[in-house]
C-alpha cells in the first residue's frame, strides 16, 4: 500500500463565550505547533464584537497572523449563527439557544461540507465544543475523526455524562431546597445536591433549550473518538480514571498556560496597566483582595450593594473589575451611587484588567470570584486563595472542588445567593488576615505547584497531550487507509 502523505487539518468550532473561546484559541495554537493545519472558526457576531471592542490591542485575526508568520498553518474564518449582529443574544437567551439547538446544526453541516470540498487533499478532522448538539452527527456524515474539548473540570463533565444515573435516582431534575449526597456516580466519592451543576436543578428547567442542549451534547460526546479536558490529572485522578473506562480521555490543562506557543498580546484596558500596577505597588504584600464576577453574571442590585458595602466595612484594600451587563435587570449602572467617592484610596474600580497580571502581583492576597472555570484556574495558577461566590452553570461544582477537595478557598455564604454586608465584611477580614489565611495560602501554593509541573516536559498534562497527538495521528491514518 502506498504511503499516505495527506496533511491533517482540524476544523475547530467553540461555543461563543469567552470561557470557551480562550481554551480553544490556545488549543489551536498547540495543535498547529505539532505540525497540523488549522481552520479556527468564530461566530460572526463574536468576531464583530472583538474587532470593535475599544480595549482590544490585538484581535484573534492578529494573533493567528502572528502565528502564521512564525510558521504555523492557521486559517481564520467565521460562521453566521443566523441572527443579525445587533440581535441581543444574552437578553434572548432561551430563544437563542433553542435556535442553536435546532437550526444551527444545518448551517454547520453546510459549512463543514464546503471546507472539505474546497481542499480535498487535506485530511480533515473535527475539534468541537462538548456543549454542542451536533459534532458526532456531522463527524459521522463526513467520516471525520471527532475530538471533543471540554472546557470545565472533569467533575462537571462526569455529572453531565451520567445524567441518566441522576435521573434514575431522582436528582435530574433535582429539587432546589434539598441537601442529599450523590454517591452513585462512577469516579465521584460523594457530592451534595447543592453542588450539582445548575442545569440539573428544578429551577433551571425553565431554560429548556440550554438543558436540552447539554443533554444532547453529552449524548453526542459518547460517540467522540477523543475527549480533551482542561484540567490536571493529579487534581481529578479518580474521576478521570473512571471516565477512561468508557472512552479515551486526556487531561491536558490548564490549556490557557500551554508552553512554547507563539507569544501574543491579548488586550489593553481603558484603565492603563501602568496605573493599575502603580496602585498595586503602593500596597503591602498580600493586602489586596481582587474582585471579579466575570463577563456574563446575572444577579441583583441588592446583592451588588451588599458586597460593595461589605468590602468597605472590611477595611481591606481591593480591586474590583466591574463589567457591563452584570445585573439581571440589564442595567449598566451597576455600582451604588457615590460608591467610588466613598472608596477613595482603599479600592480601585476598573472596567477591565489583565487578570493574570493582577493575580500575579505580590500585593494580591485573595480573589473574590464567581468560580467560572477560567478564573478558578487562573487563581490556582498564581497561587491565590479564593472566596467563592458561585451563581450558576458549573460554578457551584467548581466551588466544591476549590473549598472541599483542594482546600484553597472558602465560601462567601453557604448554599444561597443572598448576602449581608456585615457577614461579607467579617468573612473578608477572616480570609485576608485571620488564623485560617496562612493555611489557605499554603494549600493554594500546593495546587499552584501541581498545575505548573503538569505542563513541564515530564508533567502529566504534557504527557497526555503528547499521547493524544500520537493517538490522533494513528486514528487519522487508519481512517484514510479505510477510505482508500
Amino acid at each position: 500500500m502506498a504511503e499516505i502523505h495527506r496533511k491533517p487539518h482540524a476544523i475547530m468550532i467553540s461555543v461563543p463565550y469567552q470561557g470557551h473561546i480562550n481554551p480553544f484559541l490556545n488549543l489551536a495554537l498547540k495543535i498547529a505547533s505539532n505540525g497540523f493545519s488549522i481552520t479556527f472558526v468564530h461566530f460572526e457576531f463574536v468576531h464583530h464584537r472583538l474587532s470593535k471592542a475599544h480595549h482590544c490591542n490585538k484581535t484573534h485575526v492578529d494573533i493567528f497572523s502572528q502565528a502564521r508568520e512564525s510558521g504555523l498553518e492557521i486559517r481564520y474564518t467565521t460562521i453566521s449563527d443566523g441572527f443579525p449582529l445587533e440581535y441581543d443574544r444574552n437578553a434572548n437567551f432561551e430563544e437563542y439557544w433553542g435556535w442553536i439547538l435546532r437550526e444551527f446544526p444545518a448551517r454547520v453541516d453546510e459549512f463543514v461540507g464546503k471546507i472539505i470540498q474546497s481542499d480535498p487533499y487535506l485530511v480533515h478532522f473535527l475539534v468541537a465544543d462538548t456543549v454542542f448538539s451536533w459534532p458526532a452527527t456531522i463527524a459521522e456524515k463526513y467520516n471525520l475523526v471527532n475530538v471533543s474539548l471540554w472546557t470545565q473540570p472533569a467533575l462537571v463533565f462526569t455529572l453531565g455524562y451520567h445524567l441518566d444515573l441522576l435521573r434514575e435516582n431522582g436528582h435530574f431534575p433535582c429539587k432546589d431546597n434539598i441537601d442529599e449526597e450523590v454517591n452513585y456516580v462512577p469516579g465521584i466519592k460523594s457530592i451534595s445536591t447543592r453542588d450539582l451543576i445548575s442545569v440539573v436543578k428544578e429551577s433551571e428547567q425553565g431554560q429548556y433549550s440550554m438543558v436540552e442542549s447539554v443533554h444532547m451534547g453529552f449524548d453526542q460526546v459518547k460517540k467522540a473518538d477523543f475527549i480533551l479536558h482542561n484540567t490536571v490529572y493529579e487534581l481529578e485522578a479518580e474521576t478521570l480514571s473512571a471516565l477512561n473506562k468508557y472512552q479515551p480521555n486526556y487531561a491536558i490543562g490548564p490549556v490557557n498556560f500551554f508552553k512554547n506557543l507563539p507569544s501574543y498580546t491579548v488586550s489593553k484596558s481603558l484603565w492603563s496597566e501602568s496605573d493599575c500596577t502603580q496602585w498595586l505597588e503602593s500596597k503591602p504584600p498580600s493586602s489586596v483582595l481582587y474582585v471579579s464576577f466575570g463577563s456574563f453574571v446575572l444577579t441583583s442590585r441588592q446583592v451588588i450593594e451588599e458586597i460593595a458595602y461589605g468590602l468597605l466595612l472590611s477595611e481591606v484594600n481591593f480591586i474590583w473589575v466591574v463589567r457591563e451587563g452584570i445585573l439581571s435587570s440589564g442595567d449598566t449602572n451597576i455600582m451604588p451611587d457615590g460608591y467610588e467617592d466613598e472608596v477613595k484610596d482603599k479600592g480601585l474600580i476598573i472596567p477591565w484588567c489583565n487578570q493574570i497580571r493582577v493575580l500575579s502581583n505580590p500585593a494580591i492576597g485573595g480573589f473574590l470570584t464567581h468560580n467560572g472555570w477560567n478564573s478558578t484556574i487562573e487563581s490556582m495558577w498564581c497561587g491565590v486563595p479564593m472566596i467563592c461566590y458561585p451563581f450558576l452553570y458549573d460554578q457551584p461544582t467548581n466551588r466544591k472542588l476549590v473549598v472541599d477537595d483542594w482546600k484553597c478557598g472558602i465560601s462567601l455564604c453557604d448554599g444561597t445567593i443572598s448576602v449581608d454586608r456585615k457577614e461579607v465584611a467579617e468573612k473578608i477580614k477572616s480570609f485576608m488576615s485571620g488564623a485560617a489565611s496562612k493555611s489557605l495560602r499554603q494549600e493554594a501554593n500546593k495546587v499552584k505547584t501541581i498545575l505548573h509541573h503538569a505542563l513541564e516536559v515530564d508533567g502529566s498534562s504534557q504527557g497526555y497531550f503528547d499521547r493524544f497527538i500520537k493517538d490522533l495521528k494513528e486514528k487519522i491514518h487508519s481512517t484514510i487507509t479505510s477510505i482508500e
